[in-house]
């Protein structure tokens, strides 16, 4: 018992926070040796042709704003072309859209999903580049010149953009931890690109050469971490770039906020499902070594064994008295009565930052759990069912 309690603590340890410590040490040696990485200048003319596709199903609360902020994105002249799809919108999404000529609108009465509408625009795409952002983000204005910019190295195949969560100060534990959350994740992906690439992207925004760009299946729950992948599975990296960013309000509480989580977690089963060879460390080397450690671990085994460790943990004292076991459980038990707090506190409405952390941490793993049942049992839909998001004010 004692030593599947140690290896499981090990693999939950290096799976949430060792793996970013070895990734910052290798890069800091790296550093030391080969200097810091330089930074990536460009000419505006240089920059390749582009489009930018928008997927919006019923979004005309945030549509006028969208449209807004795409038309005062920074880019050469003659050189970006916008689209959006609208398929199967039943508001006044595609009313709003067809008074601006200068964006090309695509809309069928039918919705068949994101992907099918993403697919069904490809055909419409002319341009070097793709770039890819949902239709409640809000863009900086060089966002599109910032990722562009790096396909001018060749092994580059996509470009990751950063995603931000609107946090107020006095933000819900929802909101609170899923700013915390992207804010870590933002300092993974930067760390992985720099050692090799980022593990996938998220569909707020992100790029792929034209050329690369490879269908997926219609039932595809992750199509932008698939697509992204397909893409590294050729032998191509994908960059992950900061300063370029996509803005969202944050889930409308942590109800909504789970529901996002669990489809996500559906889709990373199916992921790993689809993407196994890439399971083959001694085919893929450092890009496998990523996937595993930033990925499949969190997707598959780590939440399971979070509850195996409570329970030896509450065992294994029984006839080893050592009290580093006895510390080990009070530390467990301490994190998770926290987390029981900041339920108890955000259904009361109570704000406390201090609870936030171990809540969102248990509503995460509790979302894997969730998700590899829902996936199993052939519940979830491709079908993206929006998660309600704040209002922006």
């Amino acid at each position: 018992m004692e030593i599947i309690f140690w290896i499981s603590l090990f693999i939950i340890f290096y799976t949430y926070l060792g793996y970013g410590f070895i990734l910052y040490l290798i890069l800091l040696i790296r550093r030391i040796i080969k200097g810091k990485r330089p930074e990536i200048f460009y000419d505006w003319d240089d920059l390749p042709t582009c489009t930018l596709l928008i997927a919006a199903y019923n979004e005309e609360n945030f549509i006028s704003e969208k449209i807004r902020n795409t038309l005062a994105l920074e880019y050469p002249d003659g050189k970006l072309e916008v689209i959006f799809i609208t398929d199967g919108s039943t508001d006044r999404t595609p009313d709003i859209l067809k008074e601006y000529p200068q964006i090309k609108l695509l809309h069928q009465t039918e919705r068949k999903g994101k992907i099918a509408a993403m697919h069904r625009a490809l055909a419409y795409v002319k341009t070097e580049v793709i770039i890819f952002t949902d239709a409640n983000t809000e863009l900086n204005k060089d966002a599109l010149c910032k990722i562009s910019r790096h396909y001018a190295d060749e092994s580059v195949g996509a470009v990751a953009g950063e995603k931000r969560i609107k946090v107020k100060e006095l933000a819900d534990a929802g909101t609170a931890g899923e700013g915390f959350y992207w804010r870590y994740e933002s300092i993974l992906k930067n760390w992985d690109s720099e050692l090799y690439s980022t593990i996938g992207a998220a569909g707020e925004l992100f790029s792929v050469r034209s050329d690369l760009y490879q269908t997926v299946e219609n039932d595809t729950i992750l199509d932008d971490f698939m697509i992204s992948m397909l893409i590294a599975l050729k032998g191509y990296r994908i960059i992950y770039e900061p300063e370029a960013y996509a803005i969202e309000t944050a889930s409308e509480n942590i109800t909504e906020e789970l529901k996002r989580k669990i489809r996500i977690a559906a889709g990373g089963i199916q992921s790993i499902l689809r993407l196994k060879e890439l399971l083959n460390i001694f085919r893929f080397g450092t890009l496998s070594f990523q996937y595993i450690s930033h990925r499949v671990l969190r997707w598959t085994i780590s939440p399971f064994l979070l509850v195996l460790v409570l329970i030896l943990n509450i065992l294994i004292p029984v006839y080893n008295d050592n009290p580093i076991y006895s510390l080990l459980l009070l530390g467990q038990v301490i994190f998770y009565l926290l987390a029981i707090l900041g339920l108890i506190f955000e259904k009361r409405q109570l704000r406390v930052k201090l609870f936030f952390i171990p809540y969102y941490f248990c509503v995460m793993n509790y979302a894997v759990l969730a998700g590899l049942k829902r996936y199993l049992g052939n519940q979830q839909s491709a079908v993206w069912e929006k998660a309600k998001r704040k209002n922006v004010t």
